[in-house]
């Protein structure tokens, strides 16, 4: 996974990118997090979206982006299971996308 913040200007941002509207709706919306991913991860826990569809990772520096998706949602079942708990229904369809 990328690193968190590398020096000055040069800063991984995370987009998440999160659907809208009823399910036959195609409208998504995007809100920028901070730049760790333990903020992203933690969030989507705690259901600052109402369903993800993806989780993109930006270099403000380094002119680089990649889908960190599978990445997160790994790292959300994880938790989950250390904790004993089921993944959360908001999110379930996210880690299942990419987690199988």
């Amino acid at each position: 996974m990328p690193n968190g913040i590398s020096s000055g200007a040069d800063k991984v941002v995370y987009l998440v990118v999160d659907k809208v509207g009823s399910p036959r709706d195609k409208r998504c919306k995007t809100k920028v997090e901070r730049t760790d991913i333990e903020t992203v991860v933690s969030n989507l826990i705690a259901g600052q979206f109402n369903d993800p569809l993806r989780v993109v990772a930006f270099n403000t520096l380094g002119y680089w982006s990649s889908d960190v998706s599978a990445e997160v949602a790994n790292e959300i079942q994880a938790r989950c299971d250390v904790e004993a708990m089921p993944v959360p229904e908001h999110i379930r369809d996210f880690v299942l996308s990419y987690t199988g």
